[in-house]
């Protein structure tokens, strides 16, 4: 904000430097980025925070200088001395939320011409261009007191009557800017009698615009819902000066002083007879009380303030206290709504005390040795296991769009359909909390992908959240990951195919964190390949999926694969963690050598792998050390409906070589309870 030197000196007696004054308006928080000298006068550059609406003025900038300097302020010279009380004119509000107070002056009998001089430098010179001496003193009055003006043509309102309320549906107005705009449903508007005249708060209409012509205008002075101002300017892609302290919020006590500020100046300059003020307030300010207790602003602080030190800071702040010997109380005023608890008034505290006065202490900090944090230790451990395996982590947005869900034919009654919607969403798109990471980490994919990128490995440790029907969702962190890599010619055969690659990563991880029972089956997942899926459970406990992408979700999702092979998975971190082993049982290193053997037996194909592992490990034997599958095969040779299975078993006793003979006894026993229990037959 423009702040000009000679201005200031209206409201208080200023006997120091501009230096000084740039000084003393940083110190207490209206930083002065900038000082530029023009025609005798100094203009400041000064950054006030969006808390700060009363300092959006000539008036609130002196009021804080007066505060810090200790000169008293002086009110701009605003009494109506004569007016004419038969107010033919009414003023009626409609929607007593979004405008709280609306007072108005007619003023017959003006001449419009250009304003003085001295008004329009000041205003050139706070970057506000002059148009004529009435709509001049309006935005003069702005700058002045804080407080947005409008003067209406009185001879092209309709009706004698003005109406503030919602815009409904279908309604358009051509603002002063001469665009004609069409008007949010829910966007406040001021009316005469049969349209609207006026955006509230944010521009006027062009059909009652002060022109050369006009003779008498009605001179509006409101108070309108911060909220809704900055909803309808964003709406509508419009800003003004008036705006910009609407939606940041005015003084609803100031309003009359400034519609009469405004009225006095058009009688000197435009002259014209002032009618009564009409004044409508359905709402009325009310300020709380803040208890301050006096121990606790030394205490926040690390001071010593008296506290008749302190009760002279408030005084000078122009805030309505109370004192009581342990505490006091403030009521703000109308024109300091940041003010809510203590220690806001503690922070005035100490703006004007001086933040340089304030001792500088290093805080005292007993550290003690700290136990670990186990769940951290095991996220870290998991990204680190995820980075080995060559994967980059991703942070994405916690938000999705109920569409995503749909491409990924999640069903109704599925628990990812439980959503949480956002109030204020950044963009439509993205107005859901997410319940999966598979539609970010499958936009990742997207987005490398359409970038050239064919070796794409990403994995991403993030919170899902699930709508249970609470003040909170239910959040669980999860980890997540995608897998893809362009097939090309090699002088040798790969084995594996992608899905069995990153089983492989998560077989890894688990054994990183020293989990030992888990296990893969066959997931229903709906966007994930009938045959290349499964559900992983550790100690029994479901804990997420594996899987590649169904081509019909790839395909939704405009990526153009010739054989789409994309593995995708995702795991609840936090129930695995709750599984990791809290102790690390070591053992000796055995002293006695292992021995293998080989099983290919042909099953139905509905009969598990890990089935069958399972019924390995549980065989009533100590000599079985290790199991794991090597091999799957259907096709020649194999009968319909059957699948061959190969697993090696790795036989080792802890206090002995073991012999040839009794290796065989036990593998053929083995052999033929596999058999019994699965139905199968040794495939030779």
């Amino acid at each position: 904000m423009r702040v000009l030197l000679e201005w200031l000196k209206e409201f208080i007696d200023i006997d120091i430097a501009a230096e000084e004054v740039a000084h003393k308006l940083t110190l207490i928080g209206l930083e002065v980025e900038a000082m530029e000298p023009q025609d005798a006068d100094v203009v400041f550059e000064v950054n006030v925070t969006p808390n700060r609406p009363d300092c959006l003025s000539i008036l609130g900038i002196a009021r804080e200088l007066s505060a810090a300097i200790g000169t008293p302020l002086r009110f701009p010279e605003h009494e109506i001395k004569e007016e004419i009380s038969d107010v033919d004119f009414k003023v009626e509000i409609l929607d007593s939320e979004l405008c709280h107070r609306y007072a108005g002056r007619v003023v017959k009998g003006i001449e419009i011409s250009q304003a003085p001089e001295w008004m329009k430098k000041r205003l050139e010179k706070c970057g506000i261009r002059s148009i004529n001496n009435i709509v001049d003193i309006t935005n003069y009055v702005l700058l002045e007191l804080g407080h947005p003006l409008h003067a209406f043509d009185l001879g092209k309102l309709k009706g004698k009557t003005i109406k503030v309320g919602t815009a409904g549906e279908g309604n358009k107005i051509v603002t002063l800017d001469c665009v004609e705009r069409e008007l949010p449903a829910e966007s406040l508007l001021i009316w005469d009698i049969a349209r609207p005249i006026a955006v509230a708060g944010v521009m006027g209409g062009d059909e009652t615009e002060v022109t050369d012509s006009t003779r008498d205008v009605f001179l509006e002075s409101a108070y309108f819902n911060p909220r809704s101002i900055r909803r309808t300017s964003k709406s509508l892609g419009l800003r003004s000066e008036s705006s910009y302290r609407f939606e940041r919020g005015t003084d609803i006590e100031m309003l009359d002083k400034a519609l009469d500020r405004a009225a006095f100046l058009m009688k000197q300059i435009a002259g014209g007879e002032i009618h009564k003020k009409i004044d409508v307030s359905p709402r009325r300010f009310i300020s709380d009380s803040i208890t301050v207790r006096y121990d606790k602003v030394n205490r926040v602080l690390g001071t010593n303030i008296s506290s008749a030190d302190m009760i002279n800071i408030i005084k000078r702040l122009n805030l309505n206290f109370g004192t009581n010997r342990d505490y006091f109380t403030v009521k703000p005023p109308s024109f300091r709504t940041d003010l809510k608890r203590d220690i806001d008034v503690i922070e005035e505290i100490a703006r004007l005390y001086g933040y340089d006065r304030i001792p500088i202490t290093v805080p005292r900090a007993n550290i003690s040795a700290g136990k670990a944090d186990r769940k951290r230790t095991a996220i870290l451990s998991i990204k680190e296991a995820m980075r080995k395996a060559g994967f980059n982590e991703a942070i994405n947005y916690s938000f999705m769009n109920e569409a995503d869900l749909d491409i990924l034919d999640i069903p109704s009654e599925d628990r990812r359909r439980k959503v949480l919607a956002i109030k204020n969403p950044l963009r439509k798109e993205d107005s859901l909390l997410r319940t999966t990471l598979v539609s970010s980490l499958v936009e990742n994919f997207v987005y490398n992908f359409s970038r050239g990128i064919k070796d794409i490995r990403i994995f991403e440790v993030s919170k899902v959240f699930e709508n249970i029907d609470r003040p909170l969702p239910l959040e669980i962190l999860t980890l997540g990951g995608i897998y893809y890599k362009e097939k090309s010619p090699f002088l040798w055969k790969e084995t594996a195919g992608d899905f069995y690659l990153v089983k492989g990563v998560i077989e890894s991880l688990f054994d990183d964190l020293k989990i030992k029972k888990y296990s893969f089956s066959p997931s229903c997942e709906p966007f994930l390949h009938p045959g290349q899926s499964s559900d992983i459970y550790v100690s029994g406990l479901k804990v997420g999926f594996l899987g590649i992408l169904s081509p019909t979700v790839i395909e939704r999702f405009g990526v153009k694969i010739s054989r789409p092979e994309v593995a995708i998975f995702e795991i609840d971190m936090d129930q695995l963690i709750s599984l990791v082993p809290g102790t690390i049982m070591y053992t000796t290193v055995p002293k006695f050598p292992h021995v293998e053997r080989d099983i290919a037996i042909v099953v139905d194909e509905n009969i598990k792998a890990a089935d069958i592992m399972n019924a390995i490990k549980a065989y009533s034997s100590e000599l079985i050390e290790e199991v794991s599958i090597f091999d799957f095969y259907k096709g020649k040779n194999i009968p319909e409906g059957k699948k061959s299975l190969a697993f090696n078993i790795r036989y080792r006793s802890k206090d002995r070589t073991l012999t040839d003979e009794e290796v065989e006894t036990l593998h053929n026993n083995l052999v033929k309870y596999l058999t019994e229990k699965t139905g199968g037959d040794i495939r030779r």
